[in-house]
């Protein structure tokens, strides 16, 4: 059976992360570091003979951008990129485009803590996951379009799967996925991530997956290895 290889990468840093808003279903480009940080992921998967048939984003562009930055940076940006609307970033609701600061504290008050920095504790000590964090921002949403970890999931994985099965077919070969941070975490987490995991995904990370047989294999999580040297 042919085991294909994906390479999970968090798109590069963009406007709204450097300004430190919520950023979900809203877009924004990348900015000049988030853009030389994929430039330097590509030269890092390159230089390592890492070399990919396929690749696939979001539907987002911050997630395009970055893969197509990727994909450049290699030579192989004749590699057709294709958009997937599962592998989006969850939906913040009414906390979209606002301070992030703002939404981590409610959050963290919601689920009794006095702080976000304890609630992040928390979460690095598994007394709770992101996952029960996310699901305080849709219970807190005013506007009811918020997603839960179960929702973000369940899509994710369902797209992962789908691309899996269909270039298994192709024999083996290695994939690149660009998607989103929280995203990234709902799809890997209950797939073994979760023993893996260690902080939060920074941007350009790398999570590396197998499937064979029907099953995936989360082999690391948030790796940041893969960038050339000089960007790390």
């Amino acid at each position: 059976m042919s085991t294909i290889t994906l390479y999970i990468v968090r798109h590069g840093q963009t406007m709204m992360n450097a300004l430190d808003r919520v950023q979900g279903w809203c877009d924004s480009p990348l900015t000049k570091e988030g853009i030389e940080v994929a430039r330097h992921l590509g030269y890092g998967f390159d230089e390592k003979g890492i070399h990919f048939r396929s690749a696939y984003c979001s539907d987002l562009r911050r997630t395009r951008q970055t893969a197509q930055i990727i994909l450049g940076a290699k030579g192989e940006g004749d590699i057709p990129l294709a958009e997937c609307a599962g592998f989006r970033e969850a939906c913040f609701g009414s906390y979209e485009s606002g301070a992030n600061a703002t939404m981590w504290k409610e959050a963290a008050l919601y689920l009794q803590f006095t702080s976000s920095e304890a609630m992040y504790r928390a979460v690095m000590e598994r007394r709770i996951s992101s996952g029960d964090v996310l699901d305080a921002v849709k219970t807190l949403d005013t506007m009811d379009m918020a997603e839960g970890f179960s929702e973000v999931e369940a899509r994710t994985q369902e797209t992962l799967l789908e691309i899996a099965q269909a270039e298994t077919l192709k024999g083996e070969g290695n994939i690149l996925v660009v998607a989103h941070g929280m995203s990234i975490l709902c799809l890997l987490y209950n797939l073994g991530g979760k023993a893996l995991l260690n902080g939060h995904l920074e941007n350009a990370a790398v999570c590396k997956v197998t499937y064979e047989d029907g099953r995936f294999t989360v082999h690391s999580m948030g790796d940041m290895s893969y960038l050339a040297a000089g960007c790390k």
